[in-house]
């Protein structure tokens, strides 16, 4: 034995210490990744299930929240600093490796947790759910990581604006390049504008509460929550907004579908639709796309306030199911099937209202589900786009002359919007459809910004909603 290790005391090997909270945005980030979940179905789940076998509190659900949700929203910016700081590509590193730095790099550049806690709390998670091995990596690739700030390592990683100005964005706002340029198109303005939105895609978006018309009032949730824990929505007047976390899931209203979570952005398409001027009969709606029932129960309350009827119609039975959960207790008539939009049972002509809220790339509500930006590729929307105008036409089918028809997406993506709308009514690979546009502007009285019209495109940067985009059409023949 050498006279050093004489010297030096062998030290005891230490079991590495679980940390529930970060396991469990592990776990979520793992789900991701390996099932394509979404975070915002995974996570409550994970904590519910977190409350009830371990001393899980409110402040440590809020942390495993803010670490997930924010290691999605920039996990393109992380990559490229991560890239920086090992000797591989990138895909040559194993995904659960990569997760555990990402979750690392975001408590180091993207939370107030200091710097040396960052570093041992990801470590000794490495510890647990990867080995002491591959821990001593992360270990190493953390403290490069740790030698600047984020603004630091984006004048490293980022482009200049001024060599390439969409590569800049989306290196320092964390968006795919194509989604930059696909924003950047629809709203037709300058550098201060996109800057605006990709930076509120990245925001911790409020919960918003719906107070169903006929079965629940805004003064009712506010009464429930509290002064400090709620206030009344910006624009539409059935919405309550959370200003504190807490579990909306929990009111009596939500539970007994009298009220429901529902963005202001949806409760403005579908009171738009619901008020859109109408000669003649104004008896039967059809929600034609109606999962998960959102925008279906509140036209239902809407509708059962005028006597009408509402028929919410969803191609997927389990979702047809949501949907009927969603409308359950409406005063008023209504009827919820499993049908195929796109080949419908419905006689033409049938509808005196029509709303279909088509399947879209959901670039609308990256705020929501950041995960979303890193799935879809631009050749997804070749794929929705011939669904979008056959919803259309059938829906113009489907409403009586005179009717009206309500396209809505959530999707800011020209391709998505107004030029389904406009090939739609000009014929383009079809019949022109006998139908004219109506300025939805005038039905979202108080809300600034809309444009020039007659459609309107909602955006998270100026109206603090989802990016939704409404077209009202009427029927002429």
């Amino acid at each position: 034995m050498s006279e050093q290790s004489r010297r030096r005391p062998h030290k005891p090997y230490r079991r590495p210490k679980k940390d529930p909270v970060r396991v469990l945005a592990f776990d979520a980030l793992r789900a991701v990744d390996e099932r394509d979940a979404y975070a915002n179905l995974v996570l409550p789940p994970l904590l519910r299930k977190a409350r009830e076998q371990d001393d899980f509190d409110s402040r440590d659900a809020a942390l495993a929240t803010e670490l997930v949700y924010g290691t999605l929203r920039r996990q393109g910016t992380y990559d490229a600093i991560i890239a920086e700081c090992v000797d591989r590509p990138l895909r040559e590193v194993d995904p659960p490796v990569l997760d555990v730095l990402s979750l690392g790099a975001h408590q180091l550049l993207g939370t107030r947790i200091p710097t040396h806690a960052a570093v041992s709390a990801t470590v000794e998670l490495a510890r647990v759910v990867l080995g002491d091995g591959r821990a001593k990596f992360v270990n190493a690739v953390l403290r490069k990581i740790s030698q600047h700030d984020l603004d630091g390592w984006l004048e490293r990683v980022a482009p200049p604006y001024e060599d390439d100005a969409e590569d800049h964005l989306a290196v320092v706002h964390s968006h795919p390049r194509w989604v930059v340029s696909a924003l950047w198109d629809a709203l037709g303005g300058g550098r201060a504008g996109i800057e605006d939105l990709l930076e509120a895609d990245n925001e911790r978006p409020e919960v918003t509460l719906v107070a169903r018309p006929g079965r629940a009032t805004t003064d009712e949730l506010l009464d429930l929550l509290g002064e400090e824990a709620g206030l009344p929505g910006r624009w539409s007047p059935y919405a309550v907004r959370l200003t504190e976390g807490g579990e909306p899931g929990a009111l009596a209203p939500v539970q007994e579908s009298r009220a429901g979570v529902q963005d202001e952005g949806s409760q403005l398409v579908a009171i738009a639709l619901a008020n859109a001027p109408l000669d003649g009969a104004d008896a039967r709606w059809l929600d034609g796309c109606a999962g998960p029932g959102g925008k279906a129960a509140l036209l239902g309350a809407l509708a059962a306030e005028r006597g009408a009827h509402l028929l919410a119609s969803e191609k997927q039975p389990h979702r047809a199911r949501l949907v009927e959960r969603a409308l359950a207790g409406n005063p008023g008539p209504y009827q919820v099937i499993a049908a195929d939009g796109t080949r419908p049972p419905w006689l033409p002509g049938t509808f005196d209202r029509v709303l279909v809220d088509v399947p879209c790339s959901g670039l609308g509500a990256l705020r929501r589900r950041p995960e979303a930006r890193w799935r879809r590729r631009p050749e997804d929307l070749d794929g929705f786009a011939p669904l979008q105008r056959t919803l259309l036409r059938e829906a113009l089918q489907a409403v009586r002359v005179g009717g009206v028809v309500g396209y809505a997406t959530c999707s800011p993506h020209l391709a998505e919007t107004r030029v389904v709308v406009e090939d739609v009514l000009k014929g383009r690979g079809g019949e022109p459809a006998q139908a004219e546009w109506i300025d939805a502007r005038p039905l979202m009285p108080g809300v600034p910004a809309l444009g020039d019209g007659p459609d309107v495109q909602l955006w998270p940067h100026l109206h603090g909603t989802d990016a939704m985009y409404l077209a009202l059409l009427r029927r002429t023949g």
